[in-house]
């Protein structure tokens, strides 16, 4: 349970920097660099996300559901 929690938390964090980006975006001008920040924390938390779910589903935390 506490394994579904963090994938969503993790999830709501990643879309929030995207709106986020997407907000500095229509609202900066072009010498801002909120949205290159903003983005590149999306990317990171993806690849965070990514790496614990490889290390779930590697160590057995994370598996099949059973039928």
């Amino acid at each position: 349970m506490l394994v579904k929690i963090l994938i969503i938390i993790m999830l709501l964090l990643i879309a929030g920097s995207l709106f986020s980006a997407l907000f500095f975006l229509m609202k900066g001008n072009s010498q801002d660099e909120r949205t290159v920040k903003a983005l590149t924390w999306r990317i990171s938390l993806s690849l965070v996300l990514f790496m614990l779910l490889m290390l779930g589903f590697y160590t057995g935390i994370i598996g099949h559901p059973q039928s």
